[in-house]
């Protein structure tokens, strides 16, 4: 199973274009228009070259994280930050619900909703690894390692940090819904789903592949 890619939305996409007409930069006296957007220029068009204003050319922005620890940091600071994810939830009652929160160089962020008895099923990621949380409810993981089949409660508060090629399943078992966020990285592009009976045997036998939990 792929999550599709959502494509970016570009505000200027439908503007009508200005062709032979120079940029010039605005009078500190004149007029703004009530519609900012009104003459159809964007926003790079009316500021023109960031590294041109030093104001615009912000060095005080976080750099984007390149290591397992950074990876789980991000997720918590996502996670905590309610305000972000919280009015982009919404519930299917087909099947699971998810949207893309951040992208960044090698990696991406997902939210995901779980209705009771929603379920991923058991799947692996395929070369992406991963951090997971859960911001709402309660969700339980059941996963496949060297030492057979186990299974854990995933609440607000831990994380579950995975490597390439880990084979679990995550399910909503609770009477409440619940609300997940998924980092991956690389970003994903692809789920490869496994029935009971087919599950790889070479998934058990590699400690390489397990998931950890982290708080």
């Amino acid at each position: 199973m792929r999550m599709p890619r959502l494509r970016k939305r570009n505000r200027d996409r439908n503007k009508p274009a200005h062709r032979g007409l120079a940029p010039t930069a605005p009078s500190p006296t004149a007029v703004r228009p009530a519609h900012p957007w009104g003459d159809g220029l964007s926003d790079v068009s009316i500021a023109g070259d960031p590294l041109a204003f030093p104001h615009l050319a912000r060095t005080d922005l976080p750099q984007h994280p390149t290591t397992v620890a950074g990876y789980a940091r991000l997720v918590r600071e996502i996670a905590a930050d309610r305000s972000r994810w919280e009015p982009l939830v919404r519930y299917d009652a087909l099947t699971r619900w998810y949207a893309r929160l951040e992208t960044g160089p090698g990696y991406e962020v997902w939210l995901l909703s779980w209705l009771p008895g929603q379920s991923s099923g058991f799947h692996d990621h395929g070369e992406s690894s991963g951090v997971m949380t859960v911001v709402r409810g309660e969700l339980v993981e059941r996963s496949l390692t060297h030492a057979g089949e186990g299974a854990r409660a995933l609440r607000p508060g831990g994380q579950r940090v995975f490597s390439s090629g880990y084979l679990h399943e995550v399910v909503n078992g609770s009477l409440e819904p619940a609300v997940s966020i998924h980092l991956y990285t690389p970003g994903l592009t692809e789920m490869n789903q496994y029935g009971a009976d087919s599950v790889p045997e070479q998934q058990v036998d590699s400690d390489s592949r397990t998931g950890a939990e982290t708080h």
